[in-house]
């Protein structure tokens, strides 16, 4: 496992980076002290469903959804 201190890592940090993506664990000293540790996230890749397929089931709704409100309904929404 690579160590390095906080300075070098600030000043070099992208290529620190790149390292920790190929695999490699860095820990961060303060002086002789860790303070930190870099692991490697496990990738988990995205796969977005081709355009156009369902990815839920159809959403319904009542016959009469879109029908004009009555007169009572529409004094109860103070229309």
């Amino acid at each position: 496992m690579k160590t390095t201190t906080i300075h070098h890592a600030k000043t070099h940090l992208s290529r620190i980076l790149r390292e920790v993506q190929a695999g490699e664990s860095v820990i961060i000293l303060n002086g002789r002290t860790p303070v930190a540790k870099l692991i490697p996230v496990e990738s988990r890749p995205t796969m977005r469903p081709p355009a156009g397929t369902r990815t839920s089931e159809p959403v319904h709704h009542a016959d009469d959804a879109f029908e004009p409100l009555k007169g009572e309904e529409l004094e109860e929404w103070g229309l």
